[in-house]
């Protein structure tokens, strides 16, 4: 199969998008952790309708608005990270949830009394689709910035971005365990 990609311009930095021809299969800021883990080792960068789509979405989201709508996902992984993407799809613009917050719901969904919150982490964290599928959304508890592949300076700035009150969170320092 065939990828295709093509490349956003954004205020915080480059980012790369990937398609199978009609969905995204991929979005990551270049040189993030985890970059390009959704791609086959021969892409195509091709203009697509998918691609118009997102980089709509994205030109609105970086004006600092609601973009609505998601362009069409195709999120491929176990059915656990497929589980987690869909509450990080549910999480409104603008607000936060714990690591914790996601495991008990996803636990109550489940039917079991507890879930990992590390599990959860490990699932936001291998999320192939940034910023539309908003992992940066995600804090630790007691409002610590931890966890986005993409770096912290840009978690904060997509949080600022919505415009989510920065005063009750802090940001770990380097050689601080993620």
């Amino acid at each position: 199969m065939t990828v295709y990609t093509n490349t956003f311009h954004s205020p915080i930095g480059n980012i790369v998008l990937a398609s199978n021809g009609s969905e995204l299969t991929g979005l990551w800021f270049e040189g993030q952790k985890y970059f390009g883990s959704t791609l086959a080792p021969e892409s195509e960068v091709k203009d697509l309708p998918i691609f118009t789509d997102a980089f709509l979405w994205l030109e609105t989201y970086f004006a600092g608005k609601d973009p609505g709508r998601i362009p069409a996902l195709a999120l491929n992984g176990s059915s656990f990270r497929r589980a987690v993407w869909d509450i990080l799809i549910s999480i409104p613009y603008g607000q936060t949830v714990t690591y914790g917050e996601i495991a008990r719901r996803l636990a109550k969904d489940r039917g079991v009394t507890t879930m990992s919150a590390q599990a959860v982490g490990g699932a936001v964290g291998h999320n192939p689709i940034s910023i539309i599928v908003p992992c940066h959304r995600v804090v630790g508890t007691g409002g610590s910035l931890t966890g986005y592949a993409g770096g912290i300076d840009k978690k904060v700035r997509l949080l600022e971005l919505e415009g989510v009150d920065m005063r009750c969170f802090s940001v770990p320092t380097k050689g601080t365990a993620i």
